[in-house]
């Protein structure tokens, strides 16, 4: 039953992708098959992310769940897609209560005899799931149920995604390939998840623990006793969305203060917890009167191991030092920058990250510099996304749009700082940083001590006629291969024009004509080895900078 849907929904989806698709397919030969590459201008990629979105929209739950896990996944798509796709919200109009009604009394029973009271109004209603308010003795509490027969759809959207995913293999290079092979493993393991609400009550529970005590996060707890797989039950926290700033201001609250007990608590979570609730838009988090942020649906949320953890804090001192050769170190050692890569050039673009991270003006004719030496020196953008880290960068930058929305000026690598100074890793980094000197100190002086007598061995060797010097030349990029192969098509042109002037001189014009083919078509292949090889064109982007060129369009 599921295969029949998956072919059916295949064919739906080809429908609504394929005239993108040969959009895609013509970028890369004018005329599919031969041609040139075609330039793809900014406004031609906002058009076709607004035509994505649509399809999208109009694909349902699970496509509308891909389309925001690609909002949040610059390695795969280019800036233009992630602005468009982060309109996308998870707001879906509930299922009909009847319908809800039979999944809840499945999992849990007669809804008269569980609930004291219960609001068949759904206060929210997601591409998975819906809430609802009632009363469990006395005591409100919020009802997640899960959208009636939605199992059956997304396991044939899966499907239908797998079938599809050498097909769009096809369509970009090899990096965003990695990204993309990935994200389809991470986008069917993660909707699964947050289908699965025992699992949800578990993290929640679980990172509810780990904030006991501390006054300013609030989580709400589970009622097991009315919680199932299919719907969970929990406390109901009202409070006020984190990005309705007016009544924030009305409330005095402040913004500041309240953006940095936001990124506190994710650095709590990522890098001493190791779990963490990886879906911060601001559906997801509200604010109480005293400023005490409540987070709500824990459906996607997210591991970090140990070794994760230790490279995010070698990224963030980094950062916090301003040390850029640390910075792509920690990239490298996490496996979202190829070793490749240009690192002169990466450093720069991480320079003009830091500076807006800070808040710091940044130049347009400097961004545009960038922008163009990425183009001129990289081929392929060098920067990927295993699947381990999917999860992190939502948060990072999901959280870093809400914190720029309360407070315009916030200064995440100063809050950064701090903390980490607070929590003790600077002073760790400083002293790992000493050992390693003295041990480097160390091997220094073994080393110069053995080093004048290898010396004196090598100029007695050089004076017996009796030194070698043995060198093997890596050629990554073949570039030996390209000039032999340019040196053979060379001869061959000079001799096929040789050729052609001789036969026609002799009258003979039939044999001219060939030698003239064959003479055209090796300089054909001449010309292709001189051509400039050319990749995905693109435009880092810098959050604030950004911010500050739309409002000076407005």
């Amino acid at each position: 039953m599921v295969n029949l849907r998956a072919y059916r929904r295949f064919f739906v989806v080809a429908y609504h992708f394929l005239p993108l698709l040969l959009s895609y397919a013509r970028d890369r030969r004018r005329f599919l098959l031969v041609g040139r590459p075609r330039r793809v201008d900014s406004q031609t990629r906002v058009e076709r992310a607004n035509t994505l979105l649509e399809s999208l929209l109009t694909l349902g739950p699970t496509f509308i769940k891909l389309g925001q896990l690609l909002s949040t996944r610059p390695d795969v798509l280019p800036p233009e897609y992630v602005d468009v796709l982060a309109q996308l919200q998870d707001e879906v109009p509930p299922a009909p209560w009847d319908e809800a009604r039979e999944v809840l009394e499945a999992e849990l029973g007669p809804v008269d005899e569980r609930f004291d009271d219960f609001d068949t109004d759904a206060i929210s209603g997601a591409s998975l799931g819906q809430v609802y308010t009632a009363k469990v003795d006395d005591r409100e509490v919020a009802v997640k149920v899960r959208r009636p027969n939605i199992e059956e759809l997304v396991a044939a959207d899966l499907r239908v995604i797998r079938w599809s995913l050498p097909v769009l293999l096809y369509f970009i290079g090899e990096a965003r390939a990695f990204s993309l092979e990935n994200l389809a493993d991470e986008f069917a393991r993660t909707i699964r998840q947050e289908m699965d609400y025992s699992r949800e009550a578990e993290m929640l529970e679980e990172i509810r623990g780990n904030f006991e005590g501390d006054d300013s996060v609030a989580i709400p707890a589970v009622l097991e006793s009315h919680s199932g797989p299919r719907v969970l039950t929990m406390e109901y926290i009202r409070g006020t969305k984190i990005n309705d700033v007016e009544t924030l201001d009305e409330m005095g609250v402040d913004r500041h203060e309240l953006a940095v007990t936001l990124q506190e608590a994710y650095l709590q979570m990522l890098l001493e917890d190791g779990v963490f609730h990886a879906d911060p838009h601001p559906g997801n988090l509200a604010v109480q009167p005293d400023g005490t942020v409540v987070f709500y649906d824990f459906g996607m949320s997210g591991r970090v191991d140990e070794f994760v953890q230790n490279k995010i804090v070698d990224f963030y001192i980094a950062v916090a030092n301003r040390d850029i050769d640390g910075i792509l170190d920690a990239l490298v050692e996490m496996g979202t920058l190829s070793p490749e890569a240009d690192r002169a050039t990466m450093g720069k673009v991480m320079e003009l990250a830091i500076e807006d991270a800070r808040g710091e003006d940044i130049e347009t004719y400097r961004v545009q510099q960038i922008i163009e030496q990425v183009e001129d020196t990289i081929y392929e953008f060098p920067l990927r996304l295993p699947s381990n880290l999917a999860l992190v960068l939502r948060v990072a930058t999901v959280v870093e749009g809400v914190c720029v929305t309360l407070d315009p000026d916030f200064d995440f690598i100063s809050v950064a700082t701090d903390y980490l100074t607070e929590q003790g890793y600077r002073e760790e980094s400083i002293r790992q940083f000493a050992e390693e000197a003295g041990d480097q100190l160390r091997s220094s002086v073994q080393s110069s001590v053995r080093l004048a007598p290898k010396v004196e061995d090598a100029l007695d060797r050089i004076d017996r006629d009796d030194f070698y010097v043995r060198a093997d030349v890596e050629d990554g990029n073949d570039v030996f291969d390209l000039l032999a192969k340019r040196l053979v098509y060379g001869m061959m042109l000079a001799s096929g024009a040789f050729s052609t002037a001789f036969l026609y001189a002799t009258a003979e014009v039939q044999a001219a004509a060939v030698a003239a083919a064959f003479s055209t078509g090796v300089a054909l292949a001449l010309y292709r080895t001189f051509r400039k090889r050319r990749g995905t064109r693109v435009t880092p982007q810098f959050t604030r900078h950004e911010m500050r060129q739309r409002r000076g369009g407005e």
